[in-house]
């Protein structure tokens, strides 16, 4: 059923550029619906530039990207952490491009060869429905490390995403695999993976699904945990010791026939306004220094988190996927 609405997306994505003007620009996009249409729409009325966009998984879109580098379908790659980005660049998929407003841009949050920048910041952290919680662990105190989910009174009552179809839950993989080195990150991985209830494909799952009261305990992002929250779900957020930090970023496609807008686009999301449009919707933390992260949001210096090697996660993804599936049952 989700190949076929994909495929079906899919078709209609290409419908619309087929019959697209000239200059419209096609964007495969891995952050939220309800925010790509915001910002879309925002950049139309202030550029007057038309947008057609496809929302799907951070896997499904990489993939694509780099199988239509000599014919892209899109002009723009948006979302999607560090790794993956990398993966793409080093496929020979990315325009080169550094927007003038990249200048204030942290290091680590922009690729060194100019191919992609970062525009929010990303952070795990743990999930809890803070009543489905009380009512089946009412003694034992709310975990707050990343080693308390290990309790194996959590079995059935944690839900994670997949990591294959994620790059949610490959973050997740890496911060343990970072955090504890390669041995002692996979003996943890594989502790865990037996009390993990569900691995939906959608690194959005996880907090709706806690926050509905389906699971007690999950992983996610902390601003997706945050937003839901501000909607009223009982969520408590706890950014565990040493959780690994990353950006979602931006990228121009390979032989893109439309490259002023989407170089345009680009800028266009590393300005102020753009950043604190999506912090407000997805409580995402701004990488533009002047921009204002919407209030309910866990502040960065609240976080404690590991020096988190990006070039090694993308090196390892092959390896490290290929491993999971064939362990993870």
């Amino acid at each position: 059923m989700k190949k076929s609405l994909f495929v079906l997306s899919i078709f209609t994505f290409l419908s619309l550029i087929s019959c697209s003007k000239k200059n419209e620009l096609h964007i495969y996009s891995i952050i939220h619906e309800e925010e790509t249409q915001v910002l879309t729409d925002l950049f139309t009325k202030k550029t007057g530039i038309p947008v057609a966009f496809l929302r799907a998984s951070t896997g499904e879109l990489v993939n694509r990207i780099i199988a239509e580098k000599d014919d892209p379908k899109a002009d723009i790659l948006l979302g999607g952490a560090t790794s993956y980005h990398i993966q793409a660049d080093q496929a020979g998929a990315f325009e080169h491009y550094v927007s003038p407003l990249a200048e204030n841009v942290p290091d680590y949050a922009k690729s060194p060869n100019g191919t992609y920048t970062g525009f929010c910041v990303l952070s795990l952290g743990i999930g809890i429905n803070s009543d489905r919680y009380a009512k089946k662990f009412p003694d034992i105190p709310e975990p707050k490390t990343w080693e308390d989910l290990l309790n194996p009174a959590y079995k059935g009552e944690i839900v994670l995403t997949n990591p294959v179809a994620s790059s949610t839950a490959y973050l997740f993989v890496q911060n343990q695999l970072q955090r504890l080195g390669w041995d002692k990150g996979w003996d943890y991985l594989l502790t865990l993976a037996p009390l993990v209830g569900q691995f939906p494909e959608s690194g959005s799952a996880p907090a709706k699904l806690i926050g509905t009261g389906e699971y007690a305990l999950g992983v996610s992002y902390l601003h997706a945990l945050a937003k839901y929250n501000a909607e009223g779900f009982n969520i408590k957020l706890v950014a565990p010791p040493k959780s690994v930090g990353d950006v979602d970023c931006i990228a121009i496609t390979k032989n893109t026939k439309n490259l002023e807008a989407a170089k345009k686009f680009v800028d266009f999301m590393l300005s102020k306004e753009a950043q604190e449009v999506m912090s407000s919707i997805d409580f995402t933390v701004p990488v533009n220094p002047e921009a204002v992260p919407v209030k309910g949001s866990i502040a960065s210096s609240e976080l404690d988190l590991i020096e988190y090697n990006t070039v090694l996660a993308a090196q390892q993804k092959e390896q490290v996927l290929e491993y999971w599936s064939k362990n993870v049952k």
